[in-house]
Parts: structure tokens; sequence; C-alpha cells
């Protein structure tokens, strides 16, 4: 239930950006199904540790969560910067994060 609220949240905010910044509806889909597949890595690998440490589904997701909303962002932030940095020296133009073409 919480997977489709987020969906169609991120509908409702494509819809407020001006038309003119708007991505196409294929970069659109793109983007955002990263996000639902990603949502539903965390989801199976809650309900898996869940059943191996026969711990509360709840306080697990909330942990896995936490840790990826903080730890997570830091290390695809380095990430990115250092893949960005690497596509920048070797002038690999096909690279570039954000530049669908």
């Amino acid at each position: 239930l919480s997977s489709i609220f987020f969906f169609f949240s991120l509908l409702v905010k494509r819809f407020r950006e001006p038309k003119h910044e708007r991505r196409p509806w294929r970069i659109w889909f793109l983007d955002t199904s990263k996000q639902a597949i990603g949502m539903l890595f965390i989801h199976f690998a809650n309900v898996y540790l869940s059943d191996l440490t026969e711990e509360d589904p709840c306080s697990l997701y909330l942990i896995n969560f936490l840790l990826d909303a903080t730890l997570g962002m830091l290390l695809i932030y380095i990430g990115i910067r250092a893949v960005s940095s690497i596509v920048e020296w070797q002038q690999w133009e096909s690279l570039r994060f954000g530049e669908y073409g």
C-alpha cells in the first residue's frame, strides 16, 4: 500500500514541475522504476532477515531504512563523485550522470 502511495506522489510531483523542465515519460519511468526495484529489494531482504533472526520485521525494517537513509546515501554520494571524476578524467561523454542524450 505504501508503494502505491509513493508512486502516486511521484506522479503528482511530475505534474507540478514546469512543463519545460519535465523529463520525458520514458526517462521518468526509468528513474522511478529504479526506486521501485530498490524498495522491493529492501522489502524482501527484510523478510528474509526477519525469518533468519526471528526478530520483529517492523524493527528490522526501521533499522534497514535508517541505515539506507544515512549510511547508504553517504556511500552512494561518494560512489557517484568517484565515478563522475573518472568519467570526466577519461572524457567518456556517454557515461555522464543525468545525460540521457
